[in-house]
């Protein structure tokens, strides 16, 4: 049976999948060269020759190095998402909830890379973030952030926090704070990022409990 316009089946599927490993080798290409040297001294060039493609293939699939940073910082989201998902599939207190936020971010730190975790924080402030229309409203492209607001939800729901609190103001407080917090320790003693985390917490939590 033909295609759309008569083209043989699975010919566009074809295409399709050998684009996708394209991308696939540019994306894999550019967060090894994000690593080695990072965002702003990434070379495109060097990008291109690691996938094997030509200077002008990385553009098509990624208009800018943020871009490409950004599709990773979505994977990494996704990947927290799923991990968070499972640790509030049975009710839990909401100190526990961003105690495993913090959790899984320090792991996602390790596996990025201190200094490429940093730089992926560092685009929720820039103006460079490929993502960021003015005027919209992005909670809803952000998992992490929507499982957030559904803990504080939950936390006003049984009582723990005061009945004003507002769990989307809560969840950003908590979430971009987090992210500021996290770009500031960077390259601390442990000790005293653990401290500092501590602290951040704490302030988050009084600002919410029951009055």
């Amino acid at each position: 049976m033909g295609g759309p316009e008569g083209r043989p089946a699975g010919k566009h599927t074809g295409r399709d999948a050998q684009r996708q490993q394209t991308r696939q080798r540019v994306f894999t290409a550019a967060v090894a060269e994000f690593k080695r040297v990072g965002l702003a001294a990434a070379d495109v060039g060097v990008i291109a020759k690691e996938a094997g493609v030509a200077r002008g293939t990385f553009y098509f699939h990624y208009p800018t190095k943020e871009h490409a940073l950004a599709e990773l910082e979505r994977a990494e989201e996704a990947r927290i998402a799923a991990q968070l998902r499972r640790f509030m599939a049975e009710p839990r207190p909401l100190a526990e909830v961003l105690a495993e936020i913090i959790r899984l971010m320090t792991v996602m730190e390790r596996r990025v890379g201190r200094e490429l975790f940093r730089e992926m924080l560092g685009m929720h402030f820039s103006p460079r973030r490929p993502d960021v229309l003015p005027g919209a409203d992005q909670v809803d492209d952000y998992p992490v952030m929507l499982l957030a607001i559904k803990a504080f939800e939950q936390a006003r729901e049984r009582g723990e926090v005061y009945p004003g609190a507002d769990p989307l103001h809560s969840a950003q407080f908590f979430m971009l704070g987090l992210y500021a917090v996290l770009i500031t320790i960077h390259g601390q003693p442990k000790g005293a990022r653990a401290g500092i985390i501590d602290n951040f917490v704490a302030t988050v939590l009084r600002g919410v409990e029951r009055r």
